[in-house]
């Protein structure tokens, strides 16, 4: 099959530009792309002042800071923002397969970095834009296979992300009857009682997180970095679901000393400082990394393995998080919220027997493994649609030899 090399103002109609209503709801703006899987996460917001429709079947590329990758297809006509280039492929182009092959395409992305201008939010001129040449297949039939096939792969995903999505709901509510009835074998006879933290078992105790913790400090201030040194996590380090991305951490310099912030398996860490929304993030160090210390924007908790299990306070902080308990716990100042450790100590929990603790905290466990297999499924789908991508745009594979 034959492939043409041509810019984009060559493969696409010129579009008039239509002014939208003001106010006009769904809108899309630069910010509701997910850079990542090229998705539009819909707001309230409605169309500013300036704001242009986008045809059905076209295709949005932000020109403000274009190497972020802020490309996203769109089937019905949309108010979106002016900062746009949007293009419509001509009748004899795919407009989803010419969206395969900018919205991941590395070369693009690097011609645009070449032509912006400006430091704070460079942006590209829309003629720029235009004047990208890409490789394109000139049959139909052969378009429409490999939108088939890369369509395929990126369904698998969506799969997964539901099943990920459906399987954390399933985790939040089982969370909220565990907590509150208790583990299942304990069941039996159990009634009731009211306390300050809501109703629990009349055999639990509540307590405060200082009496049942040994431990509660600070990391040190995060400073100069070393290459060779050891991996320090920060507030960026605990995500949402009480992991830790071991990525977002910096090498830093050893130094005398830094054998007190070393953590252990069974330490949890607790984000005390962040913005107001994400102030309170918890995670449990499961021995992901042999020497890793950290800052002082998060607070290590060593429990009292005589009275309690790191994974019963983990969970518990973790829900605390998700029920956005802490915001009303944080101090407030300009772009963030801190929560010291007194008020830490002083946070009132639940506290069963250790074989209660143990049963309710291996089904959440259980749980959390079922939603990191599927996010490893999930993963291994989007590196081979990559992978496919990348060979088809450069034509190292021959589709007609691919049953989908």
């Amino acid at each position: 099959m034959s492939w043409s090399v041509k810019k984009l103002e060559e493969v696409c109609e010129k579009i008039k530009k239509e002014k939208a209503s003001i106010g006009e709801i769904p809108y899309i703006e630069i910010g509701n792309i997910d850079v990542n899987n090229k998705k539009i996460i819909f707001s309230k917001k409605g169309a500013v002042n300036g704001s242009v429709y986008a045809p059905a079947n076209s295709i949005l590329i932000s020109r403000v800071r274009p190497t972020r990758g802020a490309v996203a297809f769109i089937d019905k006509k949309l108010a979106v923002s002016s900062a746009f280039t949007i293009i419509k492929p001509k009748p004899e182009y795919n407009p989803k397969l010419l969206f395969y092959f900018l919205a991941w395409n590395r070369k693009f992305f690097d011609y645009l970095g070449e032509k912006q201008k400006g430091t704070n939010y460079p942006s590209v001129r829309e003629k720029d834009v235009l004047e990208f040449e890409i490789s394109f297949p000139e049959n139909k039939e052969e378009q429409q296979k490999i939108v088939k096939i890369l369509d395929a792969i990126q369904e698998a995903v969506e799969i997964h992300e539901k099943i990920i999505e459906k399987t954390k709901e399933l985790k939040k509510s089982l969370m909220a009857e565990l907590f509150k009835y208790g583990a299942p074998s304990f069941r039996k006879g159990r009634k009731l009682k009211k306390t300050e933290i809501g109703e629990i078992p009349e055999d639990w105790k509540v307590v405060r997180l200082g009496e049942v913790v040994n431990e509660m400090i600070n990391g040190f201030p995060t400073g100069e970095r070393d290459e060779n040194g050891i991996l320090q996590l920060r507030m960026d380090s605990i995500t949402s679901d009480g992991k830790i991305n071991l990525e977002a951490g910096v090498k830093v310099p050893r130094r005398i000393g830094i054998e007190n912030y070393f953590l252990r398996k069974g330490d949890i860490l607790f984000n005390n400082t962040n913005s107001i929304d994400l102030v309170g993030k918890t995670a449990l160090f499961r021995g992901e990394f042999k020497e890793c210390v950290f800052s002082n924007h998060l607070t290590r908790i060593r429990v009292d393995l005589n009275k309690t299990l790191p994974e019963w306070i983990f969970y518990i902080l973790l829900r605390n998080w998700e029920l956005k308990l802490f915001k009303n716990l944080a101090t407030r100042r300009v772009g963030q919220a801190d929560i010291n450790r007194n008020v830490l100590k002083n946070l009132k929990v639940p506290l069963p027997p250790l074989p209660e603790q143990q049963e309710i905290a291996e089904i959440l466990q259980t749980i959390d493994q079922k939603i990191d297999l599927e996010r490893r499924k999930k993963e291994l789908y989007e590196e081979l649609f990559k992978t496919m991508l990348n060979k088809i745009m450069n034509q190292e594979i021959d589709v007609e030899n691919i049953e989908v």
